[in-house]
């Protein structure tokens, strides 16, 4: 199940549960939309993978106790700012490769 954190890594912005800008990668490395395209260039600074939206968890309880009150977004709060340096070199690395061939 996700984690669903709190805040981008890098910048720290809050990413509240439904927050439409939240992008995770396949480690659900957690990071906002602005952060992703500006900054890492879809490519994450941890693992080198790609990311997605982050799915938004039901608020309200539907159908099975699949909703937040059941399941609550995490709360710890992971940040690690991207050294600018090192994150090119991962992107130099990479060739321009998009995600899928990584």
């Amino acid at each position: 199940m996700l984690e669903i954190r709190p805040t981008c890594e890098h910048c720290n912005k809050p990413l509240p549960p439904n927050a439409p800008d939240a992008r995770i990668c396949s480690y659900e490395c957690t990071f906002c939309a602005d952060c992703v395209e500006a900054v890492l260039h879809n490519t994450c600074p941890n693992c080198g993978g790609g990311f997605v939206p982050r799915p938004i968890r039901p608020a309200r309880n539907w159908k099975g106790d699949n909703y937040l009150g059941a399941h609550p977004a995490s709360t710890r709060v992971i940040f690690h700012p991207v050294d600018p340096e090192r994150h090119a070199q991962l992107l130099a690395a990479q060739s321009g490769l998009p995600p899928g061939l990584r």
